[in-house]
């Protein structure tokens, strides 16, 4: 599946908005160019996750399926 993510945050079973703002809490304490591995099963974080993105500047590196849940690969750009 290419690198591994430098770190990952379990959002399985949480509604959206809840693995948008994981997400976001998280990256800041990343460093620039670190990768978020966020995993969440609600279906509104295939939409939410990219969109924030977004809206944030920060780069979704790649969406896939990991131990069969959906997981997205986000890049914290600034």
């Amino acid at each position: 599946m290419g690198t591994p993510p430098d770190e990952v945050v379990d959002c399985l079973g949480q509604r959206c908005p809840l693995p948008v703002i994981a997400a976001a809490r998280r990256l800041v304490a990343l460093p620039v160019g670190a990768v978020l591995r966020v995993l969440a099963d609600d279906p509104a974080a295939a939409v939410d996750i990219p969109a924030w993105c977004r809206m944030r500047g920060q780069e979704l590196v790649a969406t896939s399926t990991v131990d069969g849940s959906p997981a997205y690969d986000i890049r914290r750009v600034h």
